[in-house]
């Protein structure tokens, strides 16, 4: 006899006794099963041993399932309805035919420990609903799963369908349909119900698990991604009980979002017009205080106007006083600033007058035109213009002039000026007058006329200017007249300003 007759024969001997001993072993005939079991292993047949479906409970199972994959950090819970005699494949199959990941990228974690696909979810403990299991989906890189590979495996899937389909068909016998009905005779059996091919899902496919949404959800059901853009909801499409009734929660919800922040916008507004006539806002809700880390209940603290800070009364005060700036900045690092009306309100009298003496001191050191009053111990000052020369104190009721940095009532700034240099050899405060001016001169902050020798200056404005006292009109750059011995016109002396279309200086603004 051939091996290939021996073969079949033993092959038949293996299925009855592996029927013999599914039958054993499920009456639990213990004897007759260990001997079939030694008839068996002596025919060397590979035999696949399997619990029956019918042993585990039938109730459905929805099993909870937190999903991940390679590419993110995302989390997704999700729901599947199993039974526990479904083994590790069928869910991978299943997964595959409900979400489109294909079983190669699928790993399976349950209590701790890798899901084998022989394996059912009886054995890994999924007995009731609740129960929990992970799914990480792999990359098609890391899975070794080729584009080819995938769209094969879609293809046979299909086609399994079709058969499935095929096979619930009923056919009528050849010419059944094509024979009339005798008179009296019993009528024609309606015609079978062939099966319809299921219709293409409507929906949109996320771009990033694939996952096909329905048309009318703004984001991925699975991962939360957008729709994709330009996405438009087909005129066909006819979204079912459920799709209907998210719908109308999430318009319910849009409108509920809406009126809260309409309400929210009304409280606010009266909450403004009712603080807009006090100086300082106190919070409404416990707070802490984010220099001190003082614990203020409602009405303690302090809210800032600009940025809406809540501070304690000492820490907001501290930074008042202590601030060495005309504007205040909150003390929470940020760029708003207090309002007077807050500083005053903080501040006693005798506070308030010390920091709007500093503001004022402030404000006169970073004037670049400031000039202050020459009577001692006087804070007046001011800020001049280019034709301003006197500066009249409205607190020591004395008038300075400008050019001469001094008070010389009764004289004007020749007389001053030479009278200053003969008391500059007793007088010492004459003398530090003296020495100012000629710092000035030599700073090149002022010069004197060259006609009647008396110091000007040139505050402001372009390099024209005049002298107070024999009216030279004056080229500041050229330190010269600005015209020559014949008056205005003669250009045959002084700065030659402008002579062949030339300045008269290179530092010349080139305006007189």
């Amino acid at each position: 006899m051939s091996s290939e007759v021996t073969n079949k024969v033993n092959l038949k001997e293996a299925e009855e006794l592996a029927c013999s001993l599914s039958e054993a072993l499920s009456v639990g005939d213990c004897e007759e099963a260990v001997k079939l079991c030694e008839k068996l292993s002596k025919l060397s047949v590979p035999v696949s041993v399997s619990v029956s479906s019918q042993a585990y409970p039938r109730d459905a199972i929805r099993l909870r399932v937190g999903v991940e994959d390679a590419e993110s950090d995302a989390y997704i819970p999700l729901t599947v309805e199993v039974t526990s005699s479904m083994t590790i494949g069928q869910l991978k199959e299943k997964i595959s035919h409900d979400f489109g990941f294909h079983p190669l990228l699928q790993r399976w974690v349950i209590g701790k420990r890798l899901a084998k696909d022989k394996e059912t979810l009886h054995s890994h403990g999924i007995r009731k609903c609740g129960d929990q299991a992970f799914l990480f989906i792999q990359s098609a890189q890391a899975a070794h799963l080729t584009r080819h590979q995938n769209n094969m495996d879609q293809e046979q899937e299909r086609l399994d369908g079709i058969v499935e389909s095929m096979q619930t068909m009923q056919l009528l016998p050849r010419g059944l349909g094509a024979v009339g009905v005798e008179k009296g005779g019993p009528p024609p059996p309606p015609p079978p119900k062939t099966a319809v091919r299921p219709k293409t899902q409507l929906g949109w496919p996320c771009q990033m698990c694939t996952f096909v949404n329905k048309p009318t959800r703004p984001g991925c059901e699975m991962c939360g991604a957008e729709r994709p853009e330009g996405y438009q909801v087909p005129d066909i499409y006819q979204p079912d009980h459920q799709e209907v009734e998210r719908l109308q929660q999430e318009e319910t919800a849009i409108r509920q979002y809406e009126q809260a922040r309409q309400e929210e916008r009304e409280r606010n507004y009266l909450f403004l017009l009712a603080t807009d006539d006090l100086n300082i806002i106190s919070n409404t809700e416990s707070a802490e205080c984010p220099v001190c880390f003082l614990a203020l209940l409602p009405g303690e603290g302090v809210v800032l106007r600009e940025c809406l800070h809540t501070f304690c009364r000492d820490c907001l005060k501290g930074t008042i006083v202590n601030s060495h700036d005309a504007e205040v900045s909150c003390p929470d690092t940020c760029d708003s600033k207090l309002l007077d009306r807050e500083i005053k309100a903080l501040l006693t009298e005798e506070e308030l007058q010390r920091f709007l003496e500093l503001r004022l001191s402030i404000a006169e050191s970073r004037s670049e035109h400031s000039f202050h009053c020459q009577t001692p111990n006087c804070r007046g000052w001011c800020i001049y213009e280019d034709e301003v020369n006197q500066f009249y104190c409205a607190l020591c009721k004395e008038t300075n002039c400008i050019l001469c940095r001094a008070i010389h009532n009764d004289m004007n700034c020749k007389d001053y000026q030479d009278d200053l240099r003969i008391r500059a050899e007793n007088d010492q405060a004459a003398q530090k007058t003296k020495q100012m001016l000629e710092s000035m001169l030599q700073n090149g902050e002022a010069m004197k006329c060259p006609r009647c020798d008396i110091i000007v200056q040139k505050k402001d404005g372009c390099d024209w200017i005049c002298c107070l006292m024999c009216k030279t009109e004056i080229c500041w750059v050229t330190k010269q007249a600005r015209w020559g011995p014949k008056g205005n016109g003669d250009t045959s002396g002084g700065c030659k300003c402008r002579v062949n279309n030339l300045p008269c200086h290179p530092n010349c603004q080139n305006c007189h």
